[in-house]
């Protein structure tokens, strides 16, 4: 019996992606829903959007989020890295780092899945180290 879930994206490359790991396995349903973000740690958000999709969908889901942690600004803007670059853009990112010799950063990819609505979501997490300290 094949699995289904939802991955709740607007990202369609991100959905290319995942399908392209998971299925046949699982059927990866894609629900562009439009979800508010909490603030907190990479974890919290994750967890928060995770519970609130499967609330929307009324069954499983599958979330990710994607945070850029620099070094020398204490971890920022960590999971609210697309809207500094909405607001800043590329150059913006530089010129905040510009002041710092340490350009090192981390990027973060956390996966969220729900079972569906009243189920502990479960995280996965993998973190790549950019740069040199």
């Amino acid at each position: 019996m094949t699995t289904r879930v939802n991955f709740v994206t607007g990202n369609a490359n991100k959905l290319r992606e995942v399908k392209a790991i998971l299925e046949p396995v699982i059927q990866v349903h894609s629900s562009p829903l439009d979800l508010e973000e909490i603030q907190g740690s990479i974890e919290e958000v994750t967890e928060s959007k995770c519970r609130r999709a499967a609330e929307a969908v009324s069954g499983p889901v599958l979330v990710e989020d994607t945070a850029l942690c620099f070094t020398a600004l204490g971890g920022l803007p960590g999971p609210y890295i697309k809207w500094f670059l909405s607001e800043t853009g590329h150059q913006g990112l530089n010129n905040l780092l510009a002041a710092y010799p340490d350009k090192s950063a981390e990027a973060v990819c956390t996966f969220g899945y729900s079972a569906g609505p009243g189920h502990k979501p479960v995280l996965f997490q993998g973190r790549c180290p950019v740069g040199a300290a």
